[in-house]
């Protein structure tokens, strides 16, 4: 691989929540990207081989990071499967290798994601099939090479998936709770709050402790990545030089955390599977769990920043039930926290105006298919004034 192969910008897609999209683009800036421009769950940038491999390896608030490879018009399946097949698929495959295809499709020509999928397969296969009179095979769960195919009417774009599996599974978290909350969400809130780090910070329903570990991960500045593989290793253009010197230096960057993370929850269980996942990450050392009823306990860290996600009164509570907690959320935070600043998200949007203090901020995201509010409240010490 030449150095001027390697230093050459093309176009580069970071998918990502929605919510996340301004945090996503700020990350990118930190990392070398160039012409940043926010759509809608996504960031598209200019970037070489070098940030493509480091936008894989540091982006807190990425899910996947495509490669665009071609853009076309098509208006129905011939023409789709035409212009697939076109591609040189050489280029990016070989018959040794296994490979998948993720399809999305918006509009009324493609309305299904599987068939669009399927056919895109089909060229592909035939493609190498014609040329070399064999075809690689399809490995759904775990392919050497991902494909990515976005149609929206009649525009189709293809991509290659340098990360592989999503990015929100760093590899750290094997055991979680009911109701866990995604990697890329709870970092997400974390930098929402532009807690750096100063202070303490506290999770009083830590569940599988991603919160308070996604946390430690930015206070020490570990790399998201470190604990992973990615699908641009099986590229035929991987620069294995270039990836390792991107590692060392991510080892290298890690600093000491002075202040503490607390992780608190009224469940055992929680606790215990928190504890295996922080250790995994690395950060149990900085990371202090403990068995706590948020409701029922005192308070002795002060001036701290508090980040949690109640639960939304899905299964876990009866509805009857949410409001009166929510209640009490708010008289321990206005009893117990003044002087520090609480980020709740929920998504129970009615449930959450029953905390009883007026929101400082409020951002819109989503845990998964739930639409959720993740609110700032300012806990004054005395009078606001």
């Amino acid at each position: 691989m030449n150095k001027t192969e390697t230093n050459k910008d093309f176009t580069i897609v970071a998918k990502t929540l929605f919510g996340l999209e301004e945090i996503l683009a700020k990350e990118l800036e930190n990392i070398g990207a160039t012409n940043i421009k926010i759509l809608q769950r996504a960031v598209i940038y200019k970037g070489n081989k070098e940030i493509l491999y480091k936008s894989n390896l540091n982006l807190r608030t990425a899910i996947r990071i495509l490669k665009p490879i071609k853009s076309f018009e098509a208006k129905n399946e011939k023409e789709l499967y035409n212009e697939i097949k076109k591609i040189d698929w050489e280029e990016f495959l070989s018959i040794s290798k296994t490979f998948a295809i993720d399809g999305t499709t918006s509009g009324e020509i493609f309305k299904h994601s599987k068939y669009v999928s399927l056919l895109t397969k089909d060229a592909i296969v035939d493609k190498f099939r014609d040329k070399f009179g064999e075809r690689p095979s399809v490995d759904i769960e775990n392919p050497d090479i991902r494909i990515n195919i976005h149609i929206t009417d009649t525009n189709c774009s293809v991509a290659l998936d340098s990360s592989g599996t999503n990015l929100g599974k760093r590899g750290y978290k094997l055991k979680q709770v009911f109701a866990p909350l995604s990697e890329v969400l709870a970092a997400g809130m974390v930098l929402s709050t532009s807690w750096n780090g100063e202070k303490n910070f506290i999770d009083p329903m830590c569940g599988s402790g991603t919160i308070p570990i996604e946390a430690a991960l930015i206070a020490k500045n570990i790399a998201p990545g470190s604990f992973r593989n990615f699908g641009f290793e099986n590229w035929k253009d991987f620069d294995k030089n270039l990836w390792n010197q991107l590692k060392k230096d991510a080892k290298n960057s890690i600093t000491e955390c002075k202040i503490k993370i607390f992780g608190f929850d009224n469940d055992e269980n929680a606790i215990s599977i928190s504890k295996e996942n922080a250790e995994r990450a690395g950060v149990l050392p900085i990371i202090s769990f403990k068995k706590q009823d948020f409701l029922n306990s005192e308070n002795e860290i002060t001036e701290s920043t508090l980040v949690f996600n109640p639960p939304y009164g899905e299964r876990l509570m009866e509805d009857d039930e949410i409001i009166p907690f929510y209640q009490e959320i708010g008289t321990q935070l206005k009893h117990k926290y003044n002087g520090c600043d609480a980020w709740i998200l929920s998504g129970n949007l009615r449930a959450i105006k029953f905390i009883g203090l007026r929101p400082a901020k409020k951002i819109a995201l989503f845990n998964g298919p739930i639409e959720c509010r993740f609110n700032k409240f300012e806990l004054y010490r005395g009078s606001k004034k």
